[in-house]
């Protein structure tokens, strides 16, 4: 989809290497700097780190976000020039992503809620297996999963952690989450499920005090949870822009072919 608005208001964030903070100081000379808030576009200047950030920061003022990599990955970015800006922001085209809405309940009996644009990850603490137990829509699916860990993503972040542990890549507009295990010593066969993006999961850890549990939401950690649930919270759009080409729907895609 091909955004048809001008682009007057720009806002810049960068991270803060060298790379992206000289980056930031030209581009500002170049077009000026607006409140993010009130502009019509946000250029992110570093790599994918800072674009989640960037992300979360401002999910719910609904502006989209137009990455350019002066970062180490830039998976999530486009192709770093100071050239006609204005131009590559109205000729983009834009990504609709909706985050992952995780609730942790901890051997206090605390709660936290936390968003997940990425995956939400379940780690063990310990040197011991975590033991855990697998619900969707309230039906027991995995009586006793042992293992590292396990995790759910988005197609958004298909490529991310969860590919690096064998999971499934998904397109963009796959209608699909990927719930994949790290390191499962049992059952061993299990190599995880596509559940229906409007699935809700729930994680219940066995043996909590034996076997501690944290649970990570792109960056927000919950220690020593008891139970974790996690649905798509399709009420919040996010918006990704991309150069013509390179939208993130075609890098998903490209990713699959590489060897």
């Amino acid at each position: 989809m091909t955004i048809a608005r001008k682009f007057e208001k720009i806002a810049f964030v960068a991270s803060e290497v060298a790379e992206a903070q000289e980056a930031l100081e030209r581009l500002v000379k170049i077009y000026g700097n607006s409140e993010p808030k009130r502009a019509d576009a946000i250029v992110a200047l570093g790599g994918d780190g800072l674009m989640l950030q960037t992300l979360h920061r401002y999910l719910n003022d609904h502006v989209p976000i137009y990455g350019m990599n002066r970062g180490s990955v830039g998976f999530l970015t486009n192709d770093y020039s100071t050239e006609d800006l204005k131009g590559r922001l109205a000729r983009a085209e834009l990504n609709t992503i909706h985050p992952l809405a995780m609730r942790a309940i901890d051997q206090t009996g605390s709660v936290r809620d936390s968003l997940a644009i990425n995956e939400v990850s379940l780690f063990r603490q310990s040197y011991q297996a975590a033991k855990i137990r697998i619900f969707i829509d309230g039906t027991l699916r995995l009586g006793e999963l042992v293992c590292d860990g396990v995790l759910v993503a988005t197609p958004a972040g298909s490529t991310a952690y969860n590919l690096s542990v064998h999971g499934p890549i998904l397109p963009i507009n796959a209608p699909l989450l990927a719930l994949t295990p790290i390191s499962a010593f049992r059952p061993r066969r299990w190599r995880g499920a596509l559940l229906p993006k409007e699935a809700k999961i729930a994680f219940d850890v066995l043996e909590p005090s034996k076997r501690p549990v944290s649970a990570v939401a792109d960056h927000t950690e919950t220690r020593s949870v008891t139970r974790v649930e996690v649905e798509q919270a399709s009420h919040i759009a996010l918006f990704m822009m991309f150069d013509p080409g390179h939208s993130l729907d075609e890098r998903i895609l490209s990713e699959q072919f590489r060897y």
